[in-house]
C-alpha cells in the first residue's frame, strides 16, 4: 500500500519522538510518498527547531543524515489544485501540498497534525493512525 506522510512524522523517526515506534509500526511494509518538497520542508523544520534553541547544529545534521536513510518517493503534484485546497480550509500551501498528493493517489495519509486530520477527512481522504 501506498501511503503519504508528512514532514512531522519523519522529524519524528528521526528526532526519537513518542510517536516513532506507532510510525515505524503503521509504515512497515508499505511504500511511502511524499510531494517533491519534502526534503526542503523537513530542512527548513530542522533549522527553525534549531533557531528556536530546541536543536543544537550537530542534532539538525543528524536528524539530516537519520531521514536521508528513510526510502520515500517524492512526487510532482498539482500545486493549483493544492492551492485551491489551501485557500479553502485556510491552511499553509505546505501542508496542502500533502493533502492534494493523497487525494491525487487516493492514499492515507499519515501526519501528526491534528488539524491537517480533519481537514483530510472532510475531503475524503482516510488517515492512518
Amino acid at each position: 500500500m501506498i501511503i503519504i506522510a508528512d514532514t512531522n512524522t519523519f522529524i519524528a523517526v528521526a528526532l526519537n519522538e513518542p510517536e516513532k515506534g506507532m510510525i515505524i509500526s503503521l509504515t512497515e511494509g508499505h511504500d511511502l510518498v511524499a510531494p517533491e518538497v519534502l526534503p526542503f520542508e523537513i530542512g527548513n523544520a530542522l533549522t527553525a527547531m534549531m533557531k528556536r534553541n530546541v536543536l543544537k547544529a550537530g542534532e539538525v545534521i543528524s536528524a539530516w543524515d537519520i531521514v536521508q536513510h528513510i526510502p520515500v518517493d517524492l512526487r510532482r503534484i498539482d500545486i493549483g489544485a493544492a492551492l485551491n485546497i489551501a485557500i479553502k480550509y485556510n491552511i499553509y500551501a505546505y501542508d496542502a501540498y500533502f493533502l492534494e498528493c493523497a487525494l491525487d493517489l487516493r492514499s492515507p495519509l499519515l501526519t501528526l497534525d491534528r488539524q491537517m486530520k480533519g481537514i483530510a477527512r472532510k475531503i475524503g481522504i482516510q488517515v492512518m493512525e
